[in-house]
């Protein structure tokens, strides 16, 4: 069993930057993609980012690929998530999964509770 506890977000004017954590207990943390997913308001869920085990391999969605950056510390057990050029659009909660692999088409076995980023233009 692993338990994810996202955190990092907050409050931030457009053009700015935040950096979520996602950190891991419970299990074999390096056994584990992470993949980071958000939800805003009256829309589903949608796939943003993933890390595989190793970092070697990450996907981005395309609405934040050039803003967004994922990495993953293995020894702290964390992921983080660098949102670089925040745009009002990126408002939502975001929540990082644990599965197999990294990307949106594949099942995630955990999830935490989510952290609210706002982004007022």
């Amino acid at each position: 069993q692993v338990q994810l506890v996202e955190s990092g977000g907050g409050l931030v004017q457009a053009g700015g930057s935040l950096r979520l954590s996602c950190a891991a207990s419970g299990g074999t943390f390096r056994g584990y993609a992470i993949n980071w997913f958000r939800q805003a308001p009256g829309k589903e869920r949608e796939f943003v980012s993933g890390i595989n085990w190793s970092g070697g391999t990450t996907d981005y969605a395309d609405s934040v690929k050039g803003r967004f950056t994922i990495s993953r510390d293995n020894a702290r057990s964390t992921v983080y998530l660098q949102m670089d050029s925040l745009k009002p659009e990126d408002t939502a909660v975001y929540y990082c999964a644990a599965g197999s692999y990294a990307g949106r088409y594949y099942p995630n076995d955990y999830w935490g509770q989510g952290t609210q980023v706002t982004v007022s233009s």
